[in-house]
């Protein structure tokens, strides 16, 4: 049976992550608050700053900014695009 959860992001009912995505405080805040859906929206955005900084992941400073952007797309204001972003077609 899924896992349903008032999301966070998403301010509606939604089905739950099956399991805690990340690690630490922050990870156990996601599994608990935020839908499925909304985690997905998160991992394209995630791509594309990784894509758009070109952000090395061994690099922790390119941790840490990602740690941060994705409290605030998923628990604050949102996550801004980097200037002159152009999205690509679809």
């Amino acid at each position: 049976m899924t896992r349903m959860i008032t999301c966070s992001k998403l301010k509606k009912e939604a089905p739950g992550l099956p399991t805690q995505p990340y690690p630490g405080e922050l990870g156990k805040k996601v599994y608990e608050q935020i839908s499925e859906e909304a985690w997905h929206l998160w991992l394209e955005h995630q791509t594309m700053l990784i894509n758009e900084h070109r952000l090395s992941m061994i690099d922790p400073k390119a941790r840490d900014f990602l740690r941060t952007e994705m409290n605030s797309f998923l628990f604050g204001s949102g996550s801004s695009k980097p200037a002159g972003y152009i999205p690509p077609d679809k």
